[in-house]
């Protein structure tokens, strides 16, 4: 039976279910296409938008995506949901939500006030129906505050993420690419390592070097390891200096099964990551990253778009009070996002999502190199990113991660945006710049010599 229609000109076009409407008014993506759930016109993908503009938001609470009995995800999002934040809204459409989105009424506490009630999939449905312009003004408003060592997401600000990976754990080359990472101011939003082996040794030994580089120059900053939630749960209990904990989280049980992870082991990291009370400032201890396709490429979509996919892995992140949320928006390949348009639409919904439903939005921007995109492509992107009021980019050597095989932003661009939006770091990691002399007002200073401390410094005794 045929849930949905709406007529242009003299074509009726229906729309079976909830999870085909949203797919049909899903911007083009390759990964629905994929699926074989995409709108098969444009005209076919305008007559969903405006069936969806008139449905109510309740419907989402009435009619869920994937089964409730089947799907945790599900669960956690219904069972959480707040239905006294939702009051202010509960009586609108979709398109009538946007609207008040975009009034020049709706502000900060606004947003900071519906949050908690409004589901992954209203974030996403109202998403649907917005031009990129619109997401970046409603996600400008929006400001969404972390804090562990530092204080993130403040208006103004722009943190990097210093991801100084090495193909083969190479204690020196890590180092290196640390080193010069801070240099050029970045590293406040964390410095984050991608492992080569899951090894909880391994593991282990980068954590420390890492913490031993922090705690010798007093950065307020935190570290992470980005292996597997259970061999970081490990290294806890084998005393290692965890600050965050890291894990990949998609929108629905399946594909969290497919990454070998549920709920209750996401809490149980949570717990003993906070047991360690490792934060000066705050305990947002956790770190997630997503990317529209995860679960469609684990077969464990539903029949639902990739979009609203990955707003549900919002959900989840959501539930864990994260310090920070991390779109790898270009990284699954040209398969679920095929050229630098869908990329740039996709890193704008996301970041947009997220934001709505006040999490500390940043953005890997990225591709790679078999897809249909260039470096001028994530210029873009991450411009419209800052504009937006992204909470944290990547900073990568040269852009070019050579151990991922992938293409992301560098430290250059990191003050090629600052400067131009007048955007500056973490206010604790900018004065701790100020104070080693790389920066002053937010600019880095460009007298640095082989003299300077940070050029200077020698490994940890005992890594080779």
């Amino acid at each position: 039976m045929t849930r949905f229609s709406y007529t242009l000109g003299q074509r009726r076009y229906a729309f079976d279910d909830l999870t085909a409407l949203m797919a049909r008014a899903s911007s083009p993506k390759s990964g629905d296409q994929l699926a074989g759930i995409a709108a098969g016109s444009d005209e076919e993908r305008v007559a969903a938008r405006y069936a969806l503009a008139d449905l109510p938001l309740s419907s989402f609470l009435d009619e869920a995506l994937i089964p409730y009995e089947v799907d945790e995800v599900t669960r956690l999002i219904l069972d959480g949901h707040d239905r006294n934040a939702f009051a202010d809204i509960a009586a609108f459409t979709v398109g009538e939500l946007r609207d008040w989105l975009l009034s020049y009424e709706t502000d900060d506490a606004a947003l900071a006030r519906v949050a908690a009630g409004l589901t992954p999939e209203m974030a996403a449905a109202v998403s649907k129906l917005m031009r990129n312009q619109d997401l970046i003004l409603v996600a400008k408003k929006r400001s969404v505050v972390a804090r562990f060592r530092n204080t993130l997401g403040l208006p103004g600000r722009l943190a990097i993420r210093l991801q100084p990976n090495h193909p083969a754990d190479d204690a020196r080359g890590i180092a290196a690419a640390m080193l010069d990472g801070l240099l050029y101011g970045a590293g406040d939003a964390v410095i984050g390592i991608n492992p080569v082996s899951d090894s909880v040794s391994k593991i282990i030994a980068l954590l420390e070097l890492v913490d031993e580089v922090r705690r010798r120059f007093d950065i307020p900053t935190q570290s992470c390891v980005l292996g597997h939630v259970t061999s970081t749960i490990e290294a806890i209990e084998r005393g290692a200096p965890v600050d965050l904990v890291f894990q990949s989280v998609a929108g629905s049980e399946a594909a969290n099964r497919s990454f070998g992870i549920d709920l209750a082991l996401l809490g149980e990291a949570r717990a003993a990551a906070l047991s360690l009370e490792r934060g000066t400032l705050g305990d947002n201890v956790m770190y997630f990253e997503t990317g529209q396709g995860s679960a469609l490429s684990a077969n464990a979509h539903h029949g639902v778009d990739q979009q609203t996919c990955e707003a549900r892995a919002y959900g989840v992140a959501r539930h864990f009070a994260p310090l920070l949320v991390n779109t790898v928006v270009g990284f699954i390949g040209p398969e679920y996002l095929y050229d630098g348009k869908q990329i740039t639409r996709a890193g704008l919904e996301d970041h947009f999502c997220g934001k709505l439903l006040g999490l500390p939005m940043g953005c890997d921007v990225c591709y790679t190199n078999h897809a249909e995109a260039d470096q001028d492509d994530m210029d873009n992107l991450m411009t419209l990113l800052g504009v937006a009021g992204c909470n944290y980019l990547m900073g990568v050597p040269g852009a070019d991660d050579i151990m991922l095989n992938y293409q992301s932003t560098s430290f250059h661009d990191a003050l090629y945006l600052r400067q131009v939006l007048g955007l500056r770091p973490a206010p604790e990691f900018e004065s701790w710049l100020e104070k080693m002399g790389v920066m002053q007002e937010g600019r880095r200073l460009l007298h640095i010599d082989e003299r300077h401390p940070l050029v200077t410094a020698q490994l940890p005794a005992g890594l080779p």
